[in-house]
């Protein structure tokens, strides 16, 4: 329920926030129409306070709330906005919930002349694609972005609602929560179904436990879900889905914060492990930088990227941006070669969903061997160099038995 006050000034303001057109002037005082959809942007927007905004609870009727909601976020490129890889997997993910609950699966998506994108969501999955273009749009912003994804949600009604938890997830992800009075659970690692509810799965207590979490009451249930644990789907050429456009009619210079200027950091794009097939990983068995310079030889001759765990960034051996694990990144590659590395449980929640993982550790009883499929118990300040030869020699063609 939304209502404006008698200390209603009509500086006109709450017109050019609302981006559904469902405010005009009566006079000097704002009207709403039936356009309204409860974003609250003409509440934050209000100088002098005189438009409030009440959300019944309406978790009597959950049966209202339909479908699996993604939100698509997008990269720059050198040919113009994509789809990060990060959405792929979650489409993957909600179509499997999707099927489960016999509903569709949906993605919406926000930018400035994006619409081609939309075969980019179907061929992973997505039934419909809620369309919002604007000029606005066309750089993410908290205030835009959130504005439009509490209208369409308040419209639609989605029973539950994923973000990746990337920086713009974990940003947009809580606004959207908080306006709307629901739940978040933060940085999942899995998703599935328990009585029809969204069980939400999340390292807890320092990633020494894991947590099971249900919002049984209120909808849409609402998730942000780390980058690299959920298994992508093989796209579909050709598949389509139904999209639906919805008119927005943004203030662009509405907006609280602007971006004044764009700075990327093109040392942390090196060798990057988020996206890498093959990874080299170092711990503290490796002593010191020596042994790090020896594993970027081995990932070299693997065409990977070096990782480490964080007790090495914590020795100064290796720069955060190379972290795995709770507190650093989240990876899925084909290859995951851990040397020197115990296996603790914050390390392991950032690389069991790796396809191959082979372990090198003296301490035959570490952890790291419990989750391994290839396990050699040695010093891997010993052995890595002995596999960088035996690589060399594979690519020369030559072989790399001992004579």
């Amino acid at each position: 329920m939304i209502e404006i006050s008698a200390s209603c000034i009509g500086c006109g303001k709450c017109l050019s926030a609302c981006p559904f057109g469902a405010l005009s002037m009566d006079g000097k005082l704002a009207k709403i129409n039936e356009k309204c959809t409860l974003c609250g942007a003409c509440v934050q927007a209000c100088p002098v306070a005189a438009i409030t905004i009440t959300r019944k609870d309406e978790a009597a009727d959950l049966s209202a709330y339909k479908d699996i909601w993604v939100f698509a976020e997008l990269s720059d490129s050198p040919g113009g906005k994509t789809v990060r890889p990060a959405t792929h997997e979650l489409l993957s993910c909600g179509r499997r919930l999707a099927d489960e609950l016999g509903q569709k699966l949906c993605a919406v998506l926000m930018g400035h002349n994006v619409s081609a994108l939309a075969d980019t969501l179907a061929s992973f999955g997505a039934d419909k694609v809620y369309l919002a273009e604007h000029e606005a749009l066309s750089e993410y912003s908290t205030d835009a972005c959130s504005t439009v994804m509490v209208a369409l949600i308040s419209k639609y009604k989605p029973n539950a609602v994923l973000y990746p938890s990337t920086y713009i997830g974990r940003d947009l992800a809580p606004r959207v929560a908080s306006e709307l009075y629901v739940g978040l659970t933060a940085d999942c690692t899995g998703l599935s179904i328990k009585d029809g509810n969204l069980l939400q799965t999340r390292p807890a207590f320092g990633g020494n436990i894991m947590a099971d979490i249900l919002s049984p009451s209120t909808r849409p249930q609402m998730a942000t879900v780390r980058p690299n644990v959920m298994k992508k789907n093989e796209p579909k050429p050709g598949a389509k889905a139904q999209v639906i456009r919805e008119s927005v009619a943004l203030d662009k210079n509405a907006a609280r914060v602007k971006t004044v200027e764009r700075c990327v950091d093109q040392t942390h794009g090196t060798g990057s492990i988020a996206g890498a097939g093959i990874i080299v990983s170092g711990g503290r068995g490796m002593k010191n930088k020596r042994g790090f310079e020896m594993l970027s030889e081995l990932a070299e001759e693997l065409g990977g990227a070096v990782g480490s765990s964080r007790a090495a960034v914590d020795m100064g051996l290796m720069p955060k941006s190379h972290q795995v694990g709770q507190s650093g990144t989240t990876v899925s590659p084909k290859l995951y070669l851990a040397c020197g590395i115990s296996g603790a449980v914050q390390h392991i929640v950032g690389m069991s969903s790796s396809e191959v993982i082979i372990a090198i550790n003296k301490d035959p009883s570490a952890p790291i061997f419990n989750v391994c499929k290839y396990g050699f118990v040695g010093d891997a300040a010993q052995i890595a160099p002995k596999l960088a030869e035996a690589a060399r020699k594979l690519k020369k063609g030559k072989s790399c038995r001992p004579a």
